[in-house]
């Protein structure tokens, strides 16, 4: 069984190195990530906005479905399990058109096959401007999703 002080406390170092697709693609950096508490800034860009001048609602999502997926994952990969969200609920708050926006998911639940997150997204006033809540599904070491393998893309 592999000792607690062998596991990195805090990923939030080795997840800004690995930077994935979309998190590298839209600027997220993370401040930290533990299993109780994932926290993110992302700062605003013209590629966040939609038509009319506003964060684009899918941004929010995507902070939401990110955070609520490495706070699960932080949990269960030292087992060699994986997790990946099977819904995703984003409210709309406030608009933001400009600045820095904060988010912070902490769990709901951590049961063995399923977790449930909920994630504050935050202005630089510290206003709620976006809440979610995502389910995600456990997955076992050898599962597969979309026909392969569960496993990170730089394995």
């Amino acid at each position: 069984m592999t000792q607690q002080h062998e596991i990195p406390q805090d990923f939030a170092e080795i997840i800004n190195a690995a930077g994935d697709g979309w998190v590298k693609a839209n600027g997220l950096r993370f401040l930290r990530a533990t299993r109780d508490v994932v926290v993110a800034e992302l700062e605003i860009g013209p590629q966040h906005r939609q038509a009319y001048g506003i964060v684009h609602g899918g941004v929010y999502c995507g902070i939401v479905e990110t955070l609520a997926s490495v706070g699960a994952a932080v949990n269960v990969m030292p087992d060699g399990r994986s997790a990946v969200g099977l819904e995703n609920n984003t409210s709309f708050i406030r608009a933001v058109r400009e600045g820095k926006l904060r988010a912070e998911a902490r769990p709901v639940t951590r049961g063995r096959r399923s977790h449930v997150w909920e994630v504050a997204v935050r202005d630089e006033q510290e206003r709620t401007v976006a809440t979610g809540r995502v389910r995600m599904l456990i997955l076992e070491q050898d599962a597969a999703v979309a026909g392969e393998k569960v496993r990170l893309q730089d394995e």
